[in-house]
């Protein structure tokens, strides 16, 4: 199955897409910030272009997050709404959008990613 991401690589061939924030709610991204050498929130990235998701990880680390690489675009699925990484890891309860924001380390997010399922 074909991803969004995929398909709007399709559209745009001559860009070079990274998929990027779409998993954190809004009112959680504005508040988990931290500078570099400080305990960061981790958001996963997806892209097919290496230099791409390097220039988009600089951008993320700059507004004060760490990234984590899950792959290709095929692999973005992962992050999509009703995924175990969508929202969840960055609140401090369920449902997400209800509750304060919490920190989300590499190893909470990549045992999001990895318990996503078809």
């Amino acid at each position: 199955m074909t991803t969004s991401s995929e398909l709007l690589q399709r559209h745009l061939p001559r860009a070079r897409v990274v998929k990027a924030f779409d998993n954190i709610y809004f009112k959680h991204l504005a508040v988990l910030a931290r500078p570099a050498g400080d305990e960061r929130t981790v958001l996963p990235i997806a892209g097919d272009d290496g230099e791409a998701k390097t220039a988009a990880a600089e951008l993320i680390g700059a507004l004060g997050y760490d990234t984590l690489d899950i792959g290709a675009l095929a692999e973005s699925w992962r992050t999509q709404p009703g995924t175990p990484v969508y929202g969840t890891p960055y609140a401090a309860g369920e449902p997400f959008w209800e509750h304060g924001a919490a920190q989300a380390d590499a190893d909470t997010v990549r045992k999001a990613v990895d318990a996503a399922e078809r």
